[in-house]
């Protein structure tokens, strides 16, 4: 072959083995393809398949000892996304018997390789060899991840507080969790109280929350009740509500009782909430001294739709800031009638405007007709500004046509006619028409 094939040969070859690697399969893996995710960073396979096809069929030369660790690598790489265990297996046994900069990477893939099938007690002693050569690899994390799962699928429990990485604490707490809650919660019950990362604690509180034992949910209660740190307490609040039943609904209202603390309280009122325990925030809502907790209260009754708790408290409330909050939840949950009652009926005119606004951010069937009744009934300027404000706000440019046309204060007409004036709509545009002729 003359120089001149060469090249273009070589070219083809290194262009193969540097383009990017393949989808990693798919597995079990924690940053690799063993127990949590795709595969950790790095070379991958289905590289230079037709380069190699190009250099059998007549390229005057060997491969380097780096080029066939490569191929070597890249074969068994795809003989795992292929299934083909056994195939994989003798790759990298080959490529470790060339002590190549890829011997840890194959040490890694021969265990895991190894653990597909069914030979576990192969795969530790694989992956024992590269943590005790290799103890600076890239490889070591993905490594004691797999070593975690081979070992929980072979039976072997493996303590979370014996593992020095977070994610390994975690995924050993689950394989503990699975395999003998029994064992499992006292030692997520110490894990609560000892010196663990944040995240640690907090998966351990959703692990727990995930059973359902019932010294499971008295850990939890524990935590909600104050023996835990405050971060943790509220968090083992809102793991409380998303649980829900009649159990968990009452530790949090013995919880909410013995706790002096606002931010523990409002957190409660939040999980009753999501709950569903609309009873109890009604109960709260009536019987809280701080102002703040019970706007709380409110609001996540707006959130449940409590129109009819909602209407009973306004009845009752003397605090004009809380009855816009009462007015502000029936909007959230879009009881339409109630705020078209207060907008007509409400004495206090900071109320009234309140609830006036809210139905202009409603477009419930209505709504537009009463706000239009409302002023044509009163005089007053505030409240004729503000229907004219919520008609704005709900696009409805029909209604405001029929005030301007109306309206005999020049000033009030002229307001009118600048909201129409940047409303996108036919009623408008006809209307502002009619004034230029």
């Amino acid at each position: 072959m003359t120089k001149t094939r060469i090249v273009p040969i070589a070219c083809l070859f290194a262009a193969a083995l540097t383009a990017p690697a393949s989808a990693q399969p798919v597995g079990p893996g924690a940053t690799g393809p063993g127990p949590m995710g795709l595969g950790p960073l790095g070379p991958g396979p289905g590289v230079a398949s037709r380069g190699r096809a190009l250099l059998r069929a007549g390229a005057p030369f060997a491969f380097e000892a780096d080029d066939r660790a490569d191929e070597l690598y890249n074969d068994g790489r795809e003989a795992i996304e292929e299934g083909k265990y056994d195939r994989a297996l003798d790759r990298f046994n080959r490529l470790i018997d060339l002590k190549s900069t890829r011997t840890d990477a194959a040490l890694y893939w021969k265990a895991y390789s190894l653990s597909k099938l069914g030979r576990g007690a192969d795969a530790l002693a694989a992956l024992a060899d590269l943590q005790q050569r290799f103890k600076d690899s890239r490889w070591i994390r993905d490594a004691k991840a797999l070593e975690v799962e081979v070992r929980q699928a072979a039976g072997q429990p493996v303590s979370p507080s014996s593992q020095d990485d977070d994610d390994l604490k975690l995924m050993a707490l689950r394989g503990l969790m699975n395999s003998d809650p029994e064992q499992a919660l006292p030692i997520i019950e110490k894990m609560l109280t000892s010196a663990q990362s944040p995240k640690v604690k907090d998966r351990a509180l959703f692990v727990l929350s995930q059973s359902r034992s019932t010294r499971a949910r008295d850990i939890i209660a524990g935590a909600a009740k104050g023996n835990a740190n405050p971060d943790l307490q509220l968090r083992a609040i809102h793991y409380l509500g998303i649980m829900g039943g009649a159990e968990s609904r009452q530790i949090l209202a013995d919880a909410y009782r013995a706790s002096a603390d606002a931010a523990v309280k409002r957190q409660i009122l939040r999980s009753f909430m999501v709950s569903g325990d609309r009873d109890r925030l009604f109960t709260f809502a009536k019987s809280e001294t701080d102002v703040s907790l019970r706007g709380e209260a409110v609001r996540q009754l707006g959130v449940m739709h409590g129109g009819s708790e909602l209407a009973q408290l306004y009845q009752s409330e003397s605090s004009v800031d809380l009855k816009k909050a009462i007015i502000q939840g029936l909007f959230v949950g879009g009881d339409s009638d109630k705020l078209i009652e207060l907008a007509k009926n409400e004495k206090e005119p900071e109320l009234r405007k309140a609830a006036i606004r809210n139905l202009g951010l409603m477009k419930r069937a209505g709504t537009g007709e009463a706000l239009t009744a409302i002023y044509a009934s009163d005089t007053t300027p505030d409240v004729r500004k503000a229907v004219v404000n919520a008609l704005f706000l709900q696009n409805n440019a029909a209604a405001l046509v029929t005030l301007a046309r109306a309206e005999k204060n020049p000033e009030v007409k002229k307001e009118i006619v600048s909201k129409l004036s940047i409303m996108k709509s036919k009623e408008a545009m006809d209307y502002l028409m009619e004034l230029l002729k």
